[in-house]
């Protein structure tokens, strides 16, 4: 494609873009879904530029990565929690309002972890009767999102990994 006395190339200018997705979805990647996002970039290159064998090869794995990091990342985050005295249902109900608080409190991508913290917190305040004990439990939540995060970002490395052997053959 040619633009004045410039020459682009299309293919490159497609690369350059998923590629600069994927990356901005690893790097927001505590406070958005970045293997959601890194997933989406590679779809988006897979249905501009076709899905030859192996695309689809590796396209099917990165959708099982962004299935395993996404469910990884809840299950991590709650068994914490729950290690520090949380019921299971507490748990629940706090990823609950994170995915509300997202919809519904102002603050952008803050909106979801801010309700969940304080559900959480504010039902173990509640249900204990003592905020050191309900402080606990935040403490597990936030240890088991810390823990989340490092898994996520190998997950989303491995994911960009795999869609540059993908964009390069």
């Amino acid at each position: 494609m040619s633009i004045g006395p410039y020459s682009l190339y299309l293919d490159a200018i497609i690369r350059a873009v998923a590629l600069t997705v994927m990356l901005v979805g690893l790097v927001v990647l505590p406070l958005l879904p970045g293997l959601v996002i890194i997933w989406v970039a590679a779809l988006g290159f897979g249905l501009v530029v076709g899905f030859n064998t192996i695309g689809w090869i590796i396209f099917v794995i990165l959708t099982i990565l962004m299935l395993a990091g996404s469910i990884v990342d809840n299950i991590l985050m709650g068994t914490q929690a729950h290690k520090e005295g949380a019921p299971w249902w507490a748990i629940l109900l706090a990823m609950l309002a994170a995915f509300l608080g997202t919809f519904l409190i102002p603050i952008p991508i803050i909106g979801g972890i801010l309700a969940a913290v304080l559900t959480l917190f504010g039902i173990e305040w509640y249900r204990r009767k003592d905020w050191k004990k309900a402080l606990l439990s935040l403490k597990g939540m936030l240890i088991g999102w810390g823990w989340a995060f490092g898994i996520r970002f190998i997950i989303g490395l491995v994911m960009i990994g795999l869609w540059l052997i993908w964009a390069t053959i």
